[in-house]
């Protein structure tokens, strides 16, 4: 997505949320000031949910899949 980021993933054992994701806004944001000249590109808070069994795991791949096709970005090409 252009203005926000689906990801699906487990954390290592031993990783916190909170670090995982700052270590990606903290290296996603310098990029983006040295490519974009951005000073401001991530929103302080994320959302974040827990799948508690193998058919939400699969709704909540299907729905991050879908996603861009909902928001008519044809062949996005970062899905999947």
């Amino acid at each position: 997505m252009p203005n926000h980021v689906h990801v699906v993933f487990t954390p290592s054992s031993g990783e916190s949320l909170d670090d995982i994701l700052h270590s990606w806004k903290s290296y996603t944001s310098h990029e983006a000031i040295k490519f974009l000249g951005v000073h401001k590109f991530w929103a302080r808070e994320y959302f974040d949910r827990i799948i508690r069994n193998d058919r939400d795991l699969e709704n909540t791949i299907s729905y991050v899949r879908a996603n861009p096709a909902k928001a008519r970005l044809l062949n996005w090409p970062w899905v999947g």
